[in-house]
């Protein structure tokens, strides 16, 4: 039979007749080497003269221990490996993505333990090959975080940056609002290159520019796992700007003025019910479409 180096050699050549074919894929690794194969197909070797090469290494090799057709083969296999490597290097460095559509939710388990609520209409994205040695996290839209004990844990936002070292906390990032409730433990919201520390019940929140101050919450835990959003003193804008994330709805305004401030919550479960509960404190009045409500002042 012939040797498992010049099959490998005729496969890479594409010169394998139909018996060498079947001995092929007679070897122990024939499904590691297809696999390899089947990887790389994607991906452009660089440029790669075996000729040059070859011709360049020749003056210093014994032809006498090494055929030079077998060293072209080497120069071949030497060539994808190295591209497996740099897809290895590639692929294990890439950050991991997940996110959430409109009226949906889900919880990512994170490396080290700990895990996070992702509300609708959000994204969160980590590194897991480094996460030993940066726990960091990018986060758009809104989320929940129970941190497992450890080094800094930085979650990254495009209004501010928190960072704990093990605590519950909810961060919310939206357009023109920015969030951070602590529930326990104590975090570090850094924003324009100002800190403020949160202790449980602390909540630090910027709404259109404006720093609120001084607002506690009495909860346990955000109301928006519990199935409902929920307002303290909010303008009306950002809470359809949440209705929409967690009702397919686009939400069209007739004479409505959106700067109005709304304290209460709807609930992700019952649209009537939910329109009711923002409407009836403002004296709006709705009407529903296939995939639109209009709001109306009375």
């Amino acid at each position: 039979m012939m040797q498992r180096e010049e099959l490998i050699k005729k496969w890479l050549d594409h010169n394998l007749n139909t018996e060498e074919q079947i001995a092929f894929e007679q070897l122990e690794d024939y499904k590691d080497l297809i696999q390899m194969n089947t990887a790389l197909l994607d991906f452009k070797a660089p440029e790669f003269a075996i000729d040059d090469t070859y011709a360049h290494l020749k003056p210093s090799l014994k032809t006498k221990t090494l055929n030079p057709q077998w060293l072209k083969s080497l120069l071949r296999i030497a060539a994808i490996l190295a591209i497996g490597f740099s897809v290895y290097y590639y692929t294990s460095t890439l950050d991991t993505e997940v996110g959430t559509f409109i009226a949906e939710q889900t919880t990512i388990a994170l490396p080290d333990e700990s895990t996070v609520n992702l509300n609708a209409n959000s994204t969160l994205s980590f590194n897991e090959h480094s996460w030993t040695d940066t726990r960091i996290v990018n986060l758009q839209g809104e989320a929940f975080f129970k941190v497992a004990k450890g080094q800094k844990f930085d979650v990254v936002t495009s209004d501010g940056t928190v960072s704990v070292l093990g605590t519950e906390f909810n961060v919310k990032q939206r357009e023109s609002y920015y969030e951070v409730i602590c529930y326990e433990g104590s975090v570090a919201v850094t924003h324009n290159a100002k800190t403020v520390k949160l202790q449980p019940g602390d909540r630090f929140k910027i709404i259109d520019g404006k720093i609120h101050a001084n607002e506690k919450e009495n909860a346990l835990q955000p109301q928006w796992l519990l199935g409902e959003s929920g307002f303290t003193n909010v303008p009306l804008k950002h809470v359809i700007a949440e209705f929409e994330n967690q009702y397919n709805y686009q939400i069209v305004l007739d004479n409505v003025d959106t700067s109005r401030l709304f304290k209460g919550s709807f609930t992700h479960n019952n649209l009537d019910l939910a329109l009711q509960s923002v409407t009836l404190p403002l004296n709006l009045s709705y009407s529903k479409s296939e995939k639109s409500i209009v709001l109306k002042s009375e």
